[in-house]
């Protein structure tokens, strides 16, 4: 059975992250900036090639099992929990450039955002809005990505292995605590999991 993700898969990954990264720190912080056309041609191909990186990450990651790695049997709540992470993930990373692309494309025709409070919103206000939305939700989900995986190493899953290339010689935890946190986290999953059976019934 397979306990790591593929050479492919991880530089895929790892590349990804770069490009976020980078897109949140040289992000556009002003819609007049815009105006430098150097910098409008450079955002519409970052923007072009993140979502190029984003759906070839989607439709080869999509052969991986969510827990690929894992020592043990994975909480089937747990399981659909992580899977609607990470989809809500993926379309925050589809969105984020579609908006950025629209924002350019709104601006070059000559749109910007209203000039009062009073003023009723433009397309481009939408837009605008739309694409804070998602990169604020971005930042939750990232977060709660990053806090899962480690608090899987913590536990010792083999999950974290598979993927991270540091710190990886990690084995199931014998600490007392962690250990009690883990079971009450599955006995949270059992009660999700009868309530849920209980209204099929």
């Amino acid at each position: 059975m397979q306990k790591s993700h593929t050479p492919l898969a991880k530089v895929i990954h790892w590349l990804f992250v770069i490009l976020y990264v980078y897109g949140i720190v040289k992000q556009v912080n002003e819609l007049e900036d815009l105006e430098d056309s150097g910098l409008l041609i450079f955002e519409v191909i970052f923007a072009s090639f993140f979502l190029l990186i984003v759906l070839i990450r989607y439709f080869y990651m999509r052969r991986f099992e969510t827990f690929l790695g894992a020592s043990e049997p994975v909480h089937i709540v747990h399981y659909y929990f992580a899977r609607t992470v990470h989809k809500a993930m993926y379309a925050c990373f589809i969105l984020l450039p579609l908006t950025g692309l629209m924002i350019a494309g709104l601006y070059n025709q000559g749109y910007t955002v209203n000039a009062t409070p009073d003023e009723e919103q433009t397309v481009m206000d939408l837009v605008l809005d739309l694409h804070g939305a998602v990169a604020d939700l971005s930042y939750m989900l990232i977060f709660l990505h990053i806090g899962a995986a480690i608090y899987s190493r913590i536990k010792g899953e083999g999950v974290w292995s598979s993927m991270v290339p540091i710190l990886n010689k990690e084995k199931p935890t014998t600490n007392k605590m962690v250990t009690k946190i883990s079971s009450f986290e599955t006995k949270i999953y059992d009660k999700v999991q009868g309530y849920f059976t209980s209204n099929k019934k």
